[in-house]
């Protein structure tokens, strides 16, 4: 079929720049000698799991355990929940999970291990885990110095195994300044050398050190500690990527493909995709570098301004060849939350549609098991 068949609004996975981007950052990972295991939750599809394990990916980081449930019943053996765990609900999934796979949780709590360690008790089963380090991000862990005495408190669980330490670099995407994103990455770099020396001259065997930002990551492959990448929107890119020179246009390779409808006045122009395919954020943490919900490929003179539920309205800077009944493809400021509103991708070559790739892992399990 031919994408000018489609009815629009759509999403799009344009397919050589999606493989394009998993086989370079793979290449990466290969070159020095690095595990990946890209975060799901900018996809949400067992498919793209299936492509990125066949490129490569040895294990997933999960952003719900509805994720990393799926993934362990399609038979992917490593994973690791990138929050804590707490309240009997959620501790008790961690630790059939336990039993199902290799699983790994992220703790910086003593009372959120010690509900843990009691479920897991009580199953009589050993759950793995990283400690949090806070590298900058200020949101979950803590600081390096920090990091040795809670690993040494954490000795009193009889069935939580130490495995290491994780860390996220997201604050990188609130920086507005293209050319300070090396100084992230060497903030993120020193963080983890003084957690995991201090861990080393204390005895403590730090099997896994891992760590994932999309736009830090170029700056710590080479990470003599990193061992364990975590990159997610590294698949998509967006225009987040574009604004800290992670990638390019051609590089993004999720887009909407939407209709223009309106040419109400001049230097106006209104398309058939809203908030409920683009999302309303600039990006995970916010930047100020990002103007508008998402620029036109190919058309430096159109930016869409502002987003309505099912329409957006599209300035036109100058003068532009689009006109009422063209088709227009829109870079999302933020690709992760575009994919959470669709309940599938078209994967597009060109003009042509390849086939069509179910967005899975999208819902939430809060009708599990509901007896009303």
């Amino acid at each position: 079929m031919k994408i000018q068949e489609l009815q629009t609004p759509a999403v799009f996975i344009r397919s050589k720049a999606m493989y394009d981007n998993l086989k370079r950052y793979q290449g990466e990972c290969n070159k020095f000698g690095k595990e990946l295991w890209p975060m799901l939750k900018t996809h949400k599809s067992t498919e793209i799991a299936n492509i990125q394990m066949e490129l490569g990916a040895s294990g997933f980081l999960c952003g719900t355990l509805d994720e990393c449930e799926t993934l362990c019943k399609n038979g992917v053996g490593k994973l690791m929940y990138a929050y804590p765990v707490a309240g009997s609900v959620s501790c008790n999934r961690a630790v059939a999970l336990a039993e199902a796979c290799e699983f790994y949780v992220r703790i910086d709590s003593i009372e959120g291990a010690r509900q843990l360690d009691a479920a897991a008790a009580a199953k009589d089963v050993t759950v793995n885990y990283t400690i949090i380090l806070d590298c900058g991000l200020h949101r979950f862990g803590m600081d390096a110095e920090k990091i040795l005495p809670f690993a040494r408190e954490m000795k009193q669980f009889s069935h939580l195994a130490f495995c290491g330490i994780s860390t996220h670099c997201g604050h990188v995407y609130g920086e507005a300044d293209a050319d300070k994103v090396p100084m992230y990455a060497k903030q993120e770099k020193e963080a983890v050398r003084r957690a995991v020396e201090d861990l080393k001259s204390d005895g403590f065997d730090v099997k896994m050190v891992t760590s994932g930002a999309t736009p830090t990551f170029w700056g710590t492959v080479d990470d003599e500690y990193i061992n364990i990448y975590h990159p997610g929107n590294y698949i998509f890119n967006d225009r987040i990527q574009m604004a800290n020179r992670t990638a390019t246009e051609e590089e993004c390779a999720l887009v909407v493909y939407a209709t223009v409808i309106s040419n109400p006045r001049e230097g106006l122009l209104i398309c058939d995709a809203g908030a409920k395919c683009l999302g309303l954020d600039q990006g995970a943490h916010g930047n100020s570098a990002l103007a508008g919900h998402g620029s036109v490929v190919g058309h430096p003179e159109l930016l869409v301004t502002a987003l309505s539920e099912e329409v957006g309205k599209i300035a036109v800077t100058g003068s532009t060849e689009v006109k009422v009944g063209d088709r227009i493809m829109i870079i999302p400021n933020h690709s992760c939350s575009t994919a959470n509103l669709t309940d599938y991708y078209l994967l597009t070559d060109g003009e042509d549609v390849e086939s069509v790739i179910s967005v899975d892992i999208r819902g939430n399990s809060t009708l599990k098991g509901l007896v009303l």
